[in-house]
């Protein structure tokens, strides 16, 4: 881990957030990996701040479900198993049809300026796809998880939303590591081009192509074949 600008000066509760968001932020990129450890005296030292806080924002991880919490071994990042990755999926799937059928059901047009998130965020994962191959599984993993969340966020549902943003997030576990095998296999470019398929189907207004675009998005090409069911 790189070394941090220390957090002193700040109040209890916003160094609380910090860490977590720094913490969550290295789980996401992919610069710590599943299963590693996180310490928390490292953790500390690099933050330059007490363990409360530290210890806090783990607690708050291990409830989205991004960290595990091992008696006597400490925490590490989760780790899925292919059945979990598959349970959440399928939870994902089901979360967001519910989300479309809630903005887009009985006719109803997606609201402007809930739709102009999700249009930016379709540019992001396009610019991510001509980015620099160093750089870039992480950005489009970055880009992937603004747009299904913009698209759940469609339905202006606060509960759904907080549902929905954990399974995201621990579906980013192995993300980026899917993204670069996928482009190994197949042109960034395509990625683009589904999510901004199915952008065009929301902004059409109509419900039955954003479901169908959805059904046929390939989000499962994002297993890992060597995850232990």
């Amino acid at each position: 881990m790189t070394a941090e600008v220390p957090l002193d000066g700040l109040g209890a509760q916003s160094l609380v957030e910090l860490a977590l968001e720094r913490i969550r932020g290295d789980i996401l990129r992919g610069a710590i990996g599943p299963g590693e450890r996180l310490v928390e005296e490292q953790l500390t030292r690099r933050f330059g701040i007490s363990r409360a806080p530290v210890r806090e924002a783990l607690r708050l991880l291990g409830q989205q479900g991004l960290v595990e919490h091992l008696p006597r071994r400490g925490v590490r990042v989760a780790e899925l198993s292919a059945r979990d990755m598959t349970e959440l999926f399928g939870l994902r799937d089901a979360l967001e049809r519910y989300a479309v059928d809630t903005a887009l059901g009985g006719g109803a047009r997606p609201d402007p300026e809930k739709l102009a998130v999700l249009e930016r965020a379709t540019e992001r994962i396009e610019r991510a796809a001509g980015d620099d191959p160093a750089h870039a599984p992480i950005d489009r993993a970055e880009a992937h998880r603004e747009f299904h969340l913009a698209l759940v966020a469609l339905a202006g549902h606060r509960h759904l939303l907080r549902v929905y943003e954990p399974v995201i997030m621990q579906l980013q576990l192995y993300m980026a590591a899917n993204m670069r095998r996928e482009a190994e296999q197949r042109s960034p470019a395509e990625g683009a081009h589904r999510h901004r398929h199915l952008y065009e189907a929301v902004a059409s207004g109509d419900a039955e192509a954003v479901l169908t675009a959805l059904a046929s998005h390939g989000a499962r090409t994002y297993l890992r074949p060597e995850l232990e069911p």
